[in-house]
């Protein structure tokens, strides 16, 4: 973490605007994002093998070499795909935690929150679909869980300081365990019922879980 700056430095930098993004460059900003967008959409719907730059063009309305201007090719879209998700998960993070809720709640709504983004995300669905498919791909990809499991595992840690888990009860391995079944809850629905019944084989799935690991399961009723 950076050092806080001086009270000088807040002063003088406090009534500086920020720049503004050129008409120009804030058109080609929205225009890449759309086009992000349609390459999750189809990414989501029909995997990588069977979505091509020319679909994709088609989608948003463009040439495919207009496409070609903002991503180098099918590959440079399905990395920036996965990172677009894992920027929309970090945010998502962040606003849970500003909820203030103890810890323990705090864990158990984060992993809701970022199984709830399966139902309506196409970046959600298409970024853990590239993961499967990423032998497929010929490129790297961002490596996937590692934020999820360590945010939970602060959060869970957290929540044994304030005596809120069972004696015993690893942080690390809890989150580990708990982000995998998370995620496995969902492609198994997504596999079997395209996510309609995620909400409720989650919710069934996360009392499992959460009252497994709480020193007081009472607690977390109606939470």
């Amino acid at each position: 973490m950076s050092n806080s700056p001086s009270h000088g430095r807040v002063h003088a930098t406090a009534t500086r605007k920020p720049p503004r993004a050129k008409p120009k460059q804030a058109r080609a900003l929205r225009t890449r994002a759309a086009v992000l967008t349609a390459a999750a959409e189809l990414f989501a719907d029909h995997g990588y093998p069977h979505t091509s730059v020319a679909d994709v063009a088609e989608r948003v309305g463009m040439t495919p070499g207009a496409v070609y201007f903002h991503f180098r090719d099918k590959k440079d879209m399905a990395v920036e795909v996965v990172r677009e998700l894992f920027r929309r998960w970090h945010s998502l993070t962040e606003q849970v935690r500003e909820e203030g809720l103890p810890p323990l709640e705090t864990a158990r709504l984060l992993i809701d929150r970022l199984v709830g983004t399966f139902l309506d995300d196409a970046f959600a669905i298409a970024g853990t679909r590239l993961q499967a498919e990423r032998s497929l791909i010929g490129t790297a990809l961002p490596p996937p869980y590692i934020e999820s499991i360590a945010s939970l595992a602060a959060t869970l840690a957290q929540a044994r300081g304030a005596g809120q888990l069972c004696k015993g009860v690893d942080p690390e391995a809890a989150a580990r365990v708990i982000v995998a079944t998370a995620f496995g809850t969902q492609h198994i629905s997504g596999v079997l019922h395209q996510h309609a019944d995620l909400p409720r084989r989650w919710a069934e799935t996360r009392e499992l879980l959460f009252y497994s690991i709480a020193a007081d399961p009472g607690a977390l009723e109606g939470a």
